[in-house]
């Protein structure tokens, strides 16, 4: 068993890792107080083809893999985790048009995605059904010139800010089966937003309520089959889940760094901090847990490159294991820096504060363990 990435993965993840360091590190305090990130950046990223990961290079996608993909994420998130997860979301609905739609929905939408002409929102979670997924009641509704959309979705990274939503809508029966999946663009008619929500961390990129009043989009804007929209959202989780994971493990990892940086400088009973054995094995455990996480990621993304009919619950094992191990590793690398970690200007209460969501979001870990726990079930038979 190889673990060694290879030359090109290397490459890829620099290439991400610096771009985080050069782009990002420098402008994430301020844009988390501002409560929004510039759209440039993301434009600076599609030109390093990071808006179309594991899109085909059809339409101008880069073609790369599941693991590619976590490799660049966690070295984006060693910068800033919030603008990273945000352009997670984004290609998850690039991967999914491009997968899902026909070639005609693909020629018009992919390219403008790929290169950030237009920026794309994710919309399954409502302010009903959270992690009942399945139970969602956004309807859509046939009419003479497409489609009538009518509810509510929450928690929408982009908001006002996106161009283009992808939308999960009952079509049918209650259900997985009756769920499909439409894409609406801004503007819209009957399509508005909530007031940007103030939130603990993630503060640098808009979210808010995606409101449908009589919403209507064209015929050709349901994507894929209908009643397959259930299908497609958890398709596209496994992926995000993993993006996720890698955010995370980026962004404990620039924590780690920093507190072990920060035992070398401070001083106190005449020594610096970095001497004590307590401060040494807090370093040597998170170090430790954060690679035992590092390896799991990578074979959860192997696993779903592979199509592996156990990917699912790997990737739900891996969502849950290293988010909860990152934020752990931040905590631990605020608590080292003492008062000082709790100041914004050190910058690590803010990968505390971001952190925290990766817990709950692309389905919460209590969900991650209802999943593997069933996959554990079906097995045994």
């Amino acid at each position: 068993m190889d673990f060694a990435l290879t030359d090109e993965q290397s490459a890829i993840f620099d290439m991400a890792r610096s771009f985080g360091a050069e782009k990002l590190a420098p402008n994430a305090v301020e844009w988390d107080q501002k409560g929004l990130f510039p759209r440039q950046i993301l434009e600076e990223t599609a030109q390093l083809g990071m808006a179309g990961i594991y899109v085909g290079e059809e339409h101008g996608g880069s073609g790369l893999s599941r693991l590619d993909a976590a490799l660049i994420f966690e070295g984006l998130s060693e910068g800033c985790p919030s603008v990273a997860a945000f352009l997670s979301i984004h290609n998850m609905v690039a991967w999914m048009i491009d997968c899902f739609g026909d070639a005609e929905t693909r020629a018009r939408l992919v390219p403008s995605l790929v290169s950030m002409q237009k920026i794309g929102s994710y919309c399954l979670t409502e302010p009903g059904s959270g992690s009942d997924a399945a139970a969602l009641s956004t309807r859509a509704e046939r009419v003479s010139d497409g489609w009538r959309l009518n509810g509510a979705k929450a928690f929408i990274s982009g908001g006002d800010f996106s161009d283009l939503f992808l939308i999960m809508a009952r079509t049918g029966a209650d259900g997985p089966s009756g769920v499909s999946a439409f894409l609406v663009d801004n503007p819209s008619p009957g399509l508005s937003f909530g007031a940007q929500e103030k939130k603990m961390g993630w503060r640098a990129q808009p979210t808010s309520q995606v409101q449908l009043d009589n919403c209507l989009t064209p015929a050709s804007n349901l994507l894929g089959d209908e009643g397959s929209g259930f299908k497609y959202a958890m398709k596209g989780l496994d992926g995000g889940r993993l993006n996720i994971a890698a955010c995370s493990l980026g962004a404990a990892q620039s924590a780690l760094d920093k507190a072990l940086a920060y035992t070398g400088e401070r001083k106190a009973f005449g020594q610096t901090i970095d001497q004590f054995q307590s401060i040494q094995f807090k370093l040597a455990d998170m170090e430790t847990d954060l690679q035992a996480a590092r390896i799991f990621l990578r074979q959860a993304a192997w696993k779903l490159d592979q199509a592996a009919p156990d990917a699912t619950k790997y990737c739900a094992m891996a969502k849950r294991l290293v988010t909860d191990t990152a934020f752990k590793v931040a905590d631990e690398a605020l608590q080292i820096h003492g008062g000082y970690g709790y100041l914004a200007d050190y910058g690590i209460e803010k990968i505390v504060r971001d952190l925290r969501v990766h817990r709950i979001l692309e389905g919460t870990n209590e969900i991650m363990r209802l999943i593997v726990s069933r996959a554990l079930l079906k097995e045994r038979g």
